[in-house]
């Protein structure tokens, strides 16, 4: 993110009417600041890569790279990417899902107020909780297909690490991580650390995703679920 407390902006949508009107409505909002505006996912990554912005706005359904793709590509293409808030039609698009799977920090709706829409943008790019928990969790618990066991290779948690995970499924940030299970803030990043790498998650939201897909919790209810592997040998500090 930028040194100041602005936070800029790159709006990726295929219709030029979502765009003006998105970029219109966010620029007058305090601390946005819409650098671009992308027509498509090629164009999403060339503009994000030469203009750095600290969030991308990414439509999923656009011509050519979708914007599905298009997350999953920002992910490895720069040092420190973007993060990558998806708007979306309908709040239980399959889409939506994918492109959380895919790295996106959250979603907001089309029809959403703009001034939900900016503390979306403003939420991901100055905080490291889960954006909008409770649709999160809808969205997975939609799904019909039940969650998944866990993928060959993913290794057991530490019981500690179940309770981060499910804090995180909730939405909570790792200062209020750190004050609800009292200990210091440094053990709370060291345990985040070590579930992204466990799960191969390159951030909280799609650590909570698959979360969710390999059982660790339960969908719609952020409860552990009583069958996956933790290792209870390993300490809970």
């Amino acid at each position: 993110m930028t040194t100041t407390a602005t936070v800029s902006l790159l709006v990726a949508d295929d219709e030029e009417l979502t765009r003006t009107g998105l970029r219109t409505l966010l620029s007058a909002k305090p601390g946005l600041d819409v650098i671009g505006e992308a027509a498509d996912g090629h164009q999403a990554l060339a503009l994000a890569t030469e203009l750095r912005p600290d969030v991308v706005l990414m439509d999923v359904r656009m011509p050519g790279i979708d914007g599905i793709e298009a997350t999953r590509r920002l992910q490895t293409a720069l040092p420190r990417p973007p993060k990558v808030v998806v708007i979306t039609t309908f709040e239980n698009d399959e889409y939506v899902y994918d492109a959380l799977r895919a790295g996106a920090s959250g979603f907001v709706l089309k029809r959403a107020p703009s001034e939900q829409i900016a503390h979306a943008v403003r939420l991901v790019a100055t905080t490291d909780s889960v954006l909008f928990p409770d649709a999160v969790r809808r969205l997975v618990a939609a799904r019909p297909s039940p969650p998944a066991r866990p993928a060959r290779g993913v290794p057991p948690l530490t019981g500690r690490e179940a309770e981060i995970l499910r804090l995180m499924a909730r939405g909570l940030s790792n200062p209020d991580i750190a004050g609800r299970l009292v200990v210091s803030l440094e053990t709370v990043k060291t345990h985040v650390s070590n579930l992204l790498a466990k799960l191969g998650a390159r951030n909280r939201t799609q650590a909570v995703i698959l979360a969710y897909e390999y059982g660790f919790v339960v969908p719609g209810t952020g409860s552990p679920a009583v069958d996956r592997p933790v290792d209870t040998r390993l300490s809970h500090s």
